[in-house]
């Protein structure tokens, strides 16, 4: 079961589970506005959890009721997806606090 980022994310994308994921699952582009965690590259080992500064990562059975299209939305974005090119597309995009 993977984790998926929700709600306070949007317009924050702080960056901080980028940065502890040990196997870089987790995703964004300088056009969206929060990070994205790709389910079938997720250990779910959890690290990200307590990294995140605003509490926006949940497994995905403990979605807040109020979030719950968030898993669709995370499974949205990567339909399609060049993976490689979405790798280098993090590594280079703007993180809203940090820049």
């Amino acid at each position: 079961m993977a984790h998926v980022i929700v709600s306070p994310c949007v317009g924050v994308k702080d960056g901080s589970c980028i940065d502890v994921c040990p196997v870089d699952c987790i995703y964004t582009t300088d056009d969206e506005q929060q990070m994205f965690i790709e389910p079938d590259e997720c250990i779910d080992c959890g690290a990200c959890v307590p990294a995140c500064p605003i509490n926006a990562i949940f497994l995905e059975d403990r979605i807040p009721a109020g979030d719950q299209q968030y898993l669709e939305i995370n499974a949205k974005f990567f339909e399609g997806k060049d993976m490689a090119a979405l790798k280098l597309a993090t590594k280079t995009a703007k993180r809203m606090i940090n820049e």
